[in-house]
This record gives structure tokens, C-alpha cells and sequence, in this order.
């Protein structure tokens, strides 16, 4: 479609202010009084007195921004911008020509009809239907058309269950009957309790436009948590634009599909819109749709948001919001391509809300007229919108719709022969490399280096140019780690961090890392960006390695665990060759990100065959900082831990966190890791690391005990715990209790730490030794285990009585149950004092 000129303006200067005056008062208050409820009752026009104006201005300002497309842009900051915005709204659009109509008539019908099949051959099955608001596929159709004229070649989107059907048939290009298969299950003995539901899946086509391009498509798996899913298509986004380089912000287009109940209710998205000029997270500018049925579940929107409409709060960021009336398909595409004109011309977010309504209910199994019996007394009497644009349009289609009932019903004919057996994802050729399913000794790699390579790579991260004004407590720093690069100094865990980061961006692995505060580091031990205290300028030691090396990024995130932890994951997904790591603050604030967690992390391969190697760095101890600054859920990570899903461990020495680190990146098993990292053992001086150790062929997922030959009681601990039992042990000269570090909880080492315990027969008791209460830390998990491992031993253990806190809020009382804990941990005859 195209437009015609503006009408003609009055001249004189006076009548010209007056004019603009005028159209002020309606670019900025028109969409309070646009048409866009097709129900015409549920999104009344507001009374706006600057709107109570007359004459030819009025009437035509009131047709650009009161009619059926209400606009949102006076709150950008950005006079360009909004002058761009109203110069393309205050055109009168003709009307489309007889090519687009039947465009959008087809895409309308084949929409409506698809679920009308689907509602009759499955009556009572959940699928989410469409219908109300099917403009949306027409609305995908123009916005990728348009997409691929600025260059886009692929498009990652995310949506919600509604629709998502519809959307893989009738815009990714599915085959019905695939679809329709999903509805008749699958043989159980496929798929033993992985798999997911039909609308929860992923999809991949490939949108042909009218000119004969194509876009390369990816609809993103995602759970029932709604807006979940948003910061891991942006992740995503990122990671493929990464791939094509300085322009791929316009090669590679992210879209978002929201429902407006949990637009207006969830926080994700807001987090992640959050990160679209971010250093580090921008993409280029989202486009974020929202599927507006004016209704959540059974929830009437007042119940659901405190504002007019649900992308109110999306005001708070500098980008255009489009309200448009979704039976209105003209209006509809002419956004749409406004939306993609926007995007590639600022590399702007931009919001599109498609106001329609529902006309099943929630999941077409529960009754609506139960809770809105006469808003569904109207739906019912509303006739489909592929009927109402036939009308408008003046065309005859019930020979095609004969047509779309006959080509699907046969598409679901078929589904009832198919073999219906789960299909596991097609992932990208970058991804050949690496494997997931279970553990094998195949994915063992060496990650020791022998000690000139050590030493080559301290004396690169701890130089910096001559010109450069150093801090002088970090050039102190510095000075130490090339001493510990010389051998002359253990290493500490922010050198031994250091030292495994150069070692892979030199031997061309990319590293990732982000979190609050990473650059830096929130205990004060990272510095892997110099500031020059004369004018701020930074400098990244780690990128000045070697002429030919792979890029090291660390970012520092902005104040949110949900959004960011989703984006990494996102990154992981579609750059495995780098290691990606996220680092909490402290190791309880994952707790922000628990729903990544536990929907894509822990399950992303079980449910969608999808794999990951994100790294989790959570710093974890019990240092007498309270409940918040203790614990990073030792617990959760293992309640979710099964079939080697993820990995889970507390490296004890700085060299073992090294060696952690490198076999994340070098074996070609893709798998999330969480490490719980130290916090005052990260220069503690019985967690420090020798040079020697560095060269070490691999991580050992279970530290012997080497000091005590054949001790008769074994303590088996994790983390800090360990080293202050080894120096209230070397305090009492117990040369009797030996004691052992479990570096990897998960998958569990049984084989190795086997041989830890068989190493001492005369060991009579195994005591597992943790910090946090018993119903928390890894006592639950760990005792069967080792039961099992101890054989005819006496296993025991020696934790904090259950608490609902994870710790004292008090520092003396965190004192006092420590010495407690440690004195009962080394007592002889522990099953006596327990009993008492």
C-alpha cells in the first residue's frame, strides 16, 4: 500500500502555530479516543478535553490518530524520532490494491479455518485457539516481507501458547498434519517422561516474501511460564547476529509474541526490554507484539492491570506503542510495516498491541460463559474476521473455504496414520561438534599446561601499555600475579580464574561472562578491566594476549538475575563453541532466576532436545552475613539434577576451579554447570594453589586425603568447610581423621571416591560434614549415596539442626554454631554425642 500527500496546509504563520497546536493535542491524547475494540464495548474512548475541538484541523488530525490505529510516541525523547513517527501517520493510506487484499483475505481465512477444523476433529483438547485476534498472521506475513527488504535473513521469534499453532502452519510453513498428529500423542514408550506438550514446542521454516526472498526462521521452545521465554530469543538474537558480525543487527530480527494478561502482569519482559541499549545485550531493536484477546484466563483486565491498556508499563522505555483495532487487517499491515520501517531505521524496540478479543475459552476445554456470559453472548453472534473482510472487500469465498475444510480435514486424516513418535530438535551445523545425552568417558579432555605456557600467559595478564594510569592498589595486584605466574607465589582463585580465560580466548575459545559487578568482581577478586584513574578509560588484559585470539567480553549486567540469566542462556544456545558464563552477586540471588532455571536450564534437553553449556558462577559460604549472603541452594540445583542434565560443583583450590573452568570449554559435552564459588576462601591461604598444580592432566571430582596415611575416621565435606576442618585439625595434631573433598556433586563420582575411602581400610566412620542446616546443602542427596559407597563403614553426619532461614542473621551466633559444628565434625566417638 501506499499513501497520498498530507492535505493542504494553511500558509500564513499564525494559522500554521494553530495547526500545529492542534495536531500536538492529538499526537499526544489521539490514542485515548481511538476505535480499537472490535467488540465495541470493553475499551470505551476517554473524554479528553484537549481533544473537544472542531474545524477541518481537528477533523483531520482526529482521522490520523483517532481511527483505528492508536499511537503512542510523544513519551520518546527524541524529537527525530517523533517527527518520524508522525510525518508516516499523518498520510491518509489508500486503500490496498486487489493483489493484498486477497493476500490478506487468504492468510484470514486460512487462520480461521485451520482452527475451526481443529475445534471440530479434537472438541475439549487444549490448543489455544486464535480466533479473535487471527490478524496476527497477516501482521507476521507484512513484517517479515518488509524485514527481508532491510535485509533481515533470519528471525528468531518467542511466543505464548495462544496462537502458536496457527503461527507454525500458517507463517512458518509446517505441515497441518504434523500438527495435527501432535493431538494424537505419541507411543508413551518413546518418550519415558521427556517430551512436552504440542504448544510448548519449537519450530524451524522458512518465510518466502513476495518478491521471492527468504527469511530463515526460528520459533523458540518455551514452558507455560508466559514471558519466560523473552530474554532467551533476545540471548539468542545476540548470539546469531555475533555470527555475522558488525551488521548483524540487520541480518537477524528478534520478535516477541505476548499475551496482554501477562504483558501487563509478568516482570521478564520489562527486564529484558530493559536490556535493548545495554552494552553487551542490545540487539538492534525487538519487535514486541501483543496478541490482545482483553481478557487473561478468566480475569476481566481491570483485574489484570492498573492501566489502561497492558503495555502501559512499556512507556517507561523510549519506544513507540502501537494500538491497533485487530479487524481492521488494513490498518494492520500498514504497522507492520511501519513496526519493521521503525526498527531498521532506529534500531528501536517497538511495541505493537492488537486489540481483538477470544472467542473460546482460555484452552477451548473451559466454559467461558461461566464467568463472562455476556461478553460471550456477543462473541458468539460476532461473525469470524476472514467473513468481515470478505464482506469489506466485496469477494466470494465460499468456494475456498470449502477448499482450506477439505485440505484440512485430509491433513488430519493423515495425522491418525502417522507414525507418532516423538521428533527430536534439528540443530544448527554449529553444533555438530558437541554432544549431549549421558556422560561418557569420551568427553574427557587434559586441561592441565605445562609451566612456560603458564608463565607466557601471567606475564600478558598482568602488564598493561606504559601510558596507561594504573590503580596503584591494582598495580600491586598485578605485581603479585606475575609473581604467581613465576612461580614465585601460589595462585589465588581471581589469578587462577585469569590464567583459564587467557588460556582458551588464546587458543581460540571465545569467553562470555556477565553478572553484576563481574568486571570487577563483587568480592573485589576479578579486575579483568583496568580503569586509568587519570580519565576512566578501561583496558581488558585479557584481549592483548596474542594477535590471532578469541574475543574475552565480561559485561557488567544491570540489576536483574531473571532477564540476564534467560539472555545467557539464549547466547549458549546458538554460540557453543564459547564458554558463557553468568555470575550472581551472591549465590541466593539465583533465587531471581529460579524460572530459567528450572523450565530451560535444568530441562531444556529433556523437554525440546535442546543443549546448553551455560556456566552458573554462584559464590556460596557461610561467613556470618546473614541469610542472604550464605546460601546459593546447594539443595535445588540437586532436587533438579537427573539423566546428567547439568553439572554441579564446589572446586576447593584455586587450581581446581581453573581446571573446572577449562574442561567446561574444551570437551564436547554441553552441559550447564553451576559452580559454587568462594567467597572468603578466595585468598585464603589453604585454597590458594601451588604453580605445579596447574599442570595437572584434569579436574578431580574428588579430593583424597593424602596428608594422613590409613586414618581411621574419614570426613567427607564440600567447599570452605574442608579447610577449616584441616586447620582445626592441624590446631589438635589429629593425625587420625582424614579428610576428603567432594569437588563434583553431580553426576556423582562413585568410582573416584570409592577409591578415596578404600584408600583407608582401617577407616571405621564416614562423616558427611556440611555447613548448612539439614534440611538444606546436599545432606539429603549425599547420605544414600554414600551409605552406598561406605559399604559396612558407619556413615554419620554433622550439619545445622533444620532452620526455614538459610542462616543467623547474627554474626557471634554464626560464630558459636560453627566452632560447633567443627568440634563435632572431629570428635571421636561422634555416634555417642550425636545420640545425647
Amino acid at each position: 500500500m501506499t499513501a497520498t500527500k498530507l492535505a493542504s496546509r494553511p500558509t500564513d504563520a499564525q494559522s500554521l502555530a494553530q495547526r500545529e497546536q492542534i495536531f500536538e493535542a492529538f499526537r499526544r491524547w489521539g490514542y485515548l479516543q481511538a476505535q480499537l475494540d472490535p467488540l465495541e464495548q470493553y475499551l470505551s474512548p476517554e473524554r479528553i478535553p484537549e481533544l473537544n475541538l472542531s474545524g477541518p484541523d481537528a477533523d483531520e488530525a482526529r482521522g490520523y490518530y483517532c481511527s483505528t490505529v492508536g499511537a503512542e510516541f510523544m513519551h520518546i525523547p527524541s524529537a527525530e524520532r517523533r517527527k518520524w513517527i508522525a510525518e508516516r501517520l499523518e498520510t491518509n493510506p489508500l486503500a490496498a490494491d486487489e493483489a493484498v487484499q486477497h493476500r490478506i483475505l487468504e492468510l484470514l481465512t486460512r487462520a480461521d479455518i485451520f482452527e475451526q477444523v481443529i475445534q471440530s476433529r479434537y472438541l475439549g483438547t487444549k490448543r489455544f485457539s486464535l480466533e479473535g485476534v487471527t490478524a496476527l498472521i497477516p501482521f507476521l506475513d507484512e513484517l517479515l516481507h518488509r524485514a527481508a527488504e532491510h535485509g533481515v535473513q533470519k528471525s528468531v521469534m518467542a511466543m505464548s501458547h495462544r496462537g502458536r499453532l496457527s503461527v507454525m502452519v500458517n507463517t512458518f510453513g509446517k505441515s497441518a498434519a504434523d500438527i495435527f498428529s501432535k493431538f494424537e500423542d505419541v507411543d508413551p514408550r518413546s518418550i519415558l517422561g521427556g517430551g512436552d506438550v504440542k504448544y510448548h514446542v519449537g519450530a524451524t521454516g522458512t518465510f518466502l516474501t513476495r518478491n521471492g526472498e527468504s527469511i530463515s526462521l526460528h520459533l523458540v521452545s518455551n514452558p507455560s511460564h508466559l514471558e519466560a521465554v523473552d530474554p532467551v530469543v533476545v540471548g539468542r538474537a545476540r548470539a546469531k547476529q555475533t555470527r555475522y558480525g558488525a551488521d548483524g543487527v540487520n541480518r537477524v530480527l528478534p520478535v516477541i509474541i505476548h499475551g496482554d494478561a501477562a504483558f501487563a502482569g509478568q516482570g521478564i519482559w520489562a527486564e529484558t526490554m530493559n536490556l535493548a541499549s545495554i552494552d553487551g545485550f542490545s540487539v538492534g531493536g525487538t519487535i514486541q507484539i501483543i496478541v490482545n484477546n482483553l481478557i487473561g484466563f478468566t480475569a476481566e483486565p481491570d483485574e489484570s492491570n492498573s492501566t489502561r491498556f497492558a503495555s502501559d508499563l512499556a512507556k517507561r522505555l523510549p519506544v513507540p506503542i502501537f494500538h491497533v483495532n485487530a479487524e481492521d487487517a488494513e490498518a494492520v499491515i500498514r504497522i507492520a510495516a511501519l513496526a519493521a520501517e521503525y526498527r531498521h531505521t532506529f534500531h528501536s524496540d517497538v511495541v505493537v498491541d492488537l486489540i481483538g478479543y477470544r472467542r473460546h475459552g482460555h484452552s477451548e476445554v473451559d466454559d467461558p460463559t461461566i464467568t463472562q456470559p455476556l461478553r460471550y453472548n456477543r462473541i458468539k453472534k460476532h461473525a469470524p474476521l476472514y467473513e468481515i473482510y470478505a464482506k469489506q472487500t466485496g469477494a466470494d469465498i465460499s468456494g475456498r473455504v470449502k477448499e482450506l475444510q477439505a485440505e484440512f480435514t485430509d491433513a488430519q486424516k493423515r495425522a491418525t496414520t502417522m507414525q507418532k513418535i516423538p521428533t527430536l530438535a534439528q540443530l544448527p551445523e554449529y553444533w555438530s561438534p558437541y554432544k549431549g545425552g549421558p556422560h561418557k568417558a569420551e568427553y574427557e579432555v587434559e586441561t592441565g599446561l605445562d609451566r612456560e605456557t603458564v608463565a607466557t600467559l601471567s606475564q600478558g595478564l598482568s602488564s598493561y601499555p606504559e601510558s596507561f594510569h594504573v590503580h596503584p592498589k591494582i598495580k600491586k595486584l598485578l605485581e603479585q600475579r606475575a609473581e604467581m605466574g613465576r612461580g614465585d607465589r601460589p595462585f589465588d582463585y581471581g589469578m587462577a580464574e585469569a590464567l583459564a580465560f587467557g588460556s582458551l580466548v588464546k587458543a581460540g575459545v571465545p569467553v562470555r561472562l556477565s553478572g553484576q559487578d563481574s568486571q570487577r568482581g563483587t568480592f573485589n577478586q576479578r579486575h579483568s578491566v583496568l580503569i586509568d584513574i587519570e580519565n576512566e578509560q578501561p583496558y581488558i588484559p585479557l584481549n592483548h594476549l596474542a594477535k590471532e585470539q578469541a574475543p574475552f567480553d565480561v559485561y557488567n549486567s544491570i540489576l536483574s538475575e531473571a532477564g540476564v540469566l534467560g539472555f545467557e542462556y539464549g547466547y549458549s544456545r546458538d554460540y557453543p563453541e564459547t564458554l558463557v558464563l553468568w555470575e550472581a552477586q551472591f549465590g541466593d540471588f539465583a533465587n531471581g532466576g529460579q524460572i530459567v532455571i528450572d523450565q530451560f536450564i535444568s530441562a531444556g534437553e529433556d523437554k525440546w532436545g535442546l543443549l546448553s553449556g551455560l556456566t552458573l558462577l554462584l559464590p556460596h559460604g557461610y561467613e556470618g552475613q546473614g541469610p542472604e549472603h550464605s546460601s546459593a541452594r546447594i539443595e535445588r540445583y540437586l532436587q533438579l539434577a537427573a539423566h546428567d542434565n547439568i553439572q554441579i560443583c564446589q572446586p576447593s583450590t584455586a587450581a581446581q576451579y581453573f581446571h573446572l573452568l577449562r574442561r567446561q570449554a574444551l570437551r564436547k559435552w554441553r552441559k550447564p554447570l553451576i559452580v559454587f564459588t568462594p567467597k572468603s576462601m578466595l585468598r585464603h591461604p589453604d585454597a590458594i594453589s601451588p604453580i605445579a598444580d596447574f599442570s595437572r592432566p584434569n579436574f578431580q571430582n574428588v579430593i583424597p586425603e593424602t596428608e594422613i596415611q590409613n586414618a581411621k575416621r574419614l570426613l567427607l565435606c564440600t567447599g570452605k568447610i574442608g579447610h577449616e576442618l584441616r586447620v582445626e585439625r592441624q590446631k589438635r595434631k589429629d593425625t587420625t581423621t582424614g579428610i576428603i573433598f567432594l569437588d563434583q556433586l553431580y553426576p556423582w563420582p562413585e568410582a573416584e571416591l570409592t577409591a578415596a575411602i578404600e584408600a583407608h581400610p582401617n577407616a571405621h566412620e564416614v562423616v558427611w560434614v556440611q555447613e548448612e542446616p539439614v534440611n538444606m546443602g546436599a545432606q539429603w542427596y549425599v547420605m544414600p549415596r554414600l551409605r552406598r559407597v561406605a559399604r559396612d563403614r558407619q556413615v554419620l553426619s554433622v550439619k545445622r539442626s533444620e532452620a526455614a532461614s538459610p542462616a543467623t542473621g547474627s554474626a557471634k551466633a554464626h560464630d558459636l554454631e560453627q566452632k560447633t559444628l567443627i568440634e563435632l565434625a572431629l570428635s571421636s566417638g561422634l555416634q555417642d554425642k550425636v545420640a545425647k
